[in-house]
């Protein structure tokens, strides 16, 4: 299939060079948004302090939810769509992704405003104290506002990717990050408006970086394109059985988001219990870093997604298979990576985010290395539970995502501390992840056999 596409045909064109094209500028873009992240924190805790990344930590759960539906929305909505274009069917491809990208917008709206209204509530829920209460507040009100054009950008990057235009939505990427470091550096430091400044610069960058993308899919898409919704009974009713079926394909992302964000929340609780503020920080860089091997994971699976998902409309199992050794492959390959770095760095990592000397400092020099293998087992389980979903398997990528982010994690955090001491809240994420990567491997041998 070619549908007009200049550089990208998802039908025929060798696995292994389809996927560095897609890859390549996808992993530009997610590192841009690393970098964002661990420059940010950076920011924060040299300029604001160490209860500033202990705040930062309370609130990152939203962030997570966020990011959590705009996968579910963005990897329904594009797993549909491939599958409608393998087919030829370009009509229903586009009204999917139409319908996607405006119930994700609609979705945010509706929680921005939940959140902006009831900030001091969210962030007790998250596991704030009393004392962090007041910078987690100032912090949550503009995350809120942040959410849709958060939702936004998620879901209308899936569509630029189907399109066959990696390399645009990797400079959204560039531009929305290299934005925000600017933004972050002159309202932390020249204008100390602390922690709220931080805020305010990543809303606004988000914000701006709508619009080029918001510009490129109403006028530059080359296949697929918006498409003006019915609003008659028969076209409201078709409209969500489609939204339900793309949920339920893209359930075990948005699933894998509050699975993490609630090992954040319950590790606030761990964290604070046993080792106090200090220990919130410290693990506040954890969770900084965290996102680096989950924009790593979901920068391979949304690069292989639309091939997987060709193949899957096409019945083409030899390219299935082909893609599913190179996705498995390069989470292997940057796990062990990151594994590495985070053990080897640990001191190097807590320098970047706090002065060195001070007692949340050591605790996260201490803490790191036992946190580090839980890079290798995720990138694994997020890259297998996106070419679940690729498949339309979504039952079994629910299965796996509960596992690894509630029936594991949230008793090896609880338990772990008691039998080992404060060591095991670093450890409990990385046995969780291993765990289910454990039964994600058993599962597919009991297949092949």
């Amino acid at each position: 299939m070619n549908n007009n596409r200049d550089s990208l045909d998802f039908s025929k064109e060798p696995v292994g060079r389809l996927f560095r094209k897609m890859f390549l500028p996808t992993l530009v873009g997610m590192i841009s948004m690393v970098v964002l992240n661990i420059t940010d924190g950076a920011f924060v805790g040299h300029g604001v302090g160490s209860d500033a990344l202990a705040a930062v930590s309370i609130v990152a759960p939203l962030y997570l939810i966020v990011s959590g539906l705009g996968l579910m929305f963005g990897i329904g909505g594009s797993v549909v769509a491939s599958i409608h274009l393998a087919k030829g069917n370009i009509k229903a491809a586009n009204i999917n992704l139409t319908q996607s990208v405006l119930a994700s917008v609609i979705v945010g709206v509706v929680l921005g405003a939940f959140v902006f209204t009831f900030q001091k509530e969210t962030c007790l829920f998250f596991g704030c104290s009393e004392a962090l209460l007041p910078l987690a507040c100032s912090y949550i009100k503009w995350v809120a506002l942040l959410t849709p054009f958060n939702m936004f950008g998620m879901t209308g990057m899936f569509m630029v990717r189907l399109d066959g235009n990696p390399k645009f939505a990797m400079g959204v990427n560039c531009f929305i990050a290299t934005l925000n470091i600017v933004l972050d550096y002159l309202l932390i430091f020249p204008l100390q408006m602390g922690l709220e400044g931080a805020a305010i610069a990543t809303m606004s960058a988000f914000a701006t970086g709508s619009i080029p993308l918001l510009w490129f899919l109403l006028k530059k898409t080359k296949t697929v394109h918006f498409r003006r919704l019915k609003t008659s009974r028969t076209s409201m009713e078709l409209t969500a059985r489609n939204l339900g079926y793309q949920m339920k394909i893209g359930a075990s992302g948005l699933l894998g988001e509050l699975a993490l964000a609630s090992t954040i929340i319950v590790g606030n609780y761990v964290f604070i219990h046993y080792l106090g503020e200090d220990g919130v920080a410290a693990f506040s860089v954890g969770c900084y870093c965290l996102p680096i091997v989950f924009m790593v994971g979901n920068a391979i699976v949304q690069s292989v997604q639309p091939i997987i998902s060709f193949a899957h409309g096409m019945n083409d199992s030899e390219r299935l298979a082909g893609a599913r050794r190179i996705a498995f492959g390069t989470a292997v390959a940057t796990g062990i990576v990151g594994m590495l770095f985070m053990w080897i760095g640990a001191s190097l990592i807590a320098m970047t985010f706090m002065e060195p000397g001070c007692h949340a400092y050591e605790l996260c020099r201490d803490g790191l290395p036992y946190y580090s293998p839980a890079f290798l087992f995720i990138a694994i389980n997020v890259v297998m539970t996106g070419y679940l979903q690729s498949i339309e398997e979504a039952r079994k990528a629910m299965v796996f995502t509960v596992l690894r982010g509630f029936v594991f994690c949230i008793p090896c955090f609880i338990l772990l501390p008691m039998a080992v001491g404060s060591n095991g809240a670093w450890l409990a994420l990385p046995l969780a992840e291993a765990m289910t990567t454990a039964v994600i491997l058993m599962t597919a041998k009991r297949k092949a056999e």
